[in-house]
């Protein structure tokens, strides 16, 4: 069964948070269980952030959340949003394209 993570935070500087994730993704190369991710700006509340981690399960996204490179990331971007970040973890129960 697939697995969703929203991690929803407010934040000001947003290109620096883009910079984090870039220098994520160049230093796990290989090692990350991520499937896809996409960071959306939520319309109606200003730099207000959702980031959407897609996983083929929980056990892969907890693999994930281990790497001393995920650790790291979030920490320094904890650094850059006004509040702590909040997280839901979603189990996939049905899917569909189009």
């Amino acid at each position: 069964m697939g697995f969703i993570q929203l991690v929803e935070f407010t934040t000001t500087n947003t290109d620096q948070i883009r910079e984090l994730g870039e220098q994520f993704r160049r230093d796990t190369e290989g090692k990350r269980t991520t499937l896809r991710a996409m960071i959306c700006a939520d319309r109606d509340v200003p730099d207000r952030y959702v980031v959407v981690g897609e996983f083929a399960s929980y056990e892969e996204a907890m693999a994930n959340s281990e790497l001393p490179e995920t650790q790291e990331f979030a920490a320094a971007m904890n650094e850059l949003v006004q509040g702590p970040p909040s997280y839901r973890n979603l189990d996939v129960i049905e899917s569909w394209e189009g």
